[in-house]
């Protein structure tokens, strides 16, 4: 059987890694489904998703110079209809601090960021918003609040600086 780009076609999960699965293909030649094409959502583990024997619907990607199959099970299937708020939640990803998902820091509560996150499909962590902080409820008060602060560090910032130059200048 010819297997060519484009083409849809009915396989089995012949071996997983922790990069992607192998599928064997019709004909008895194999691919990779490589973890960035097997879910139209994060895939942090791909047993989670997958297990020897299962038969996939896959869609061939590419075929190298080598004759090398690049799969994708999630172009093969549609992607899952969005409802209303799901652009809110994304799946986690560990982010540059050590933590996970999110741009909002660690503000107490549950270790690890708990409190914002909760348990997804299959258990993953899925991100959720946090809590508004306490203080100023309204807007003023709050930019109020942060240009003081702000005011102060610069201040503090300049402090600094005089000192330094009268020492000498930069080391």
């Amino acid at each position: 059987m010819e297997i060519s780009v484009g083409a849809v076609l009915e396989g089995t999960i012949k071996s997983i890694t922790k990069f992607g699965a192998f599928v064997t293909l019709p004909g008895g030649r194999s691919g990779l489904v490589h973890i960035s094409e097997i879910s139209h959502s994060y895939v942090t583990n791909v047993s989670d998703f997958l297990t020897e024997g299962q038969a996939v619907k896959v869609k061939v990607v590419s075929i190298d110079e080598a004759g090398r199959i690049n799969l994708s099970i999630k172009k093969a299937t549609p992607p899952p209809p969005r409802t209303q708020g799901a652009g809110r939640e994304r799946q986690s990803r560990p982010d540059f601090r050590g933590g996970h998902g999110g741009s909002a820091p660690h503000t107490g509560g549950a270790p690890h960021g708990g409190s914002h996150h909760s348990t997804g499909h299959r258990g993953r962590e899925v991100w959720a918003p946090p809590q508004q902080p306490a203080g100023p409820a309204d807007f003023e008060a709050r930019l109020k609040q942060f240009m003081q602060a702000s005011d102060s560090k610069l201040s503090d910032l300049k402090m600094t600086e005089k000192r330094s130059s009268r020492r000498g200048g930069h080391r």
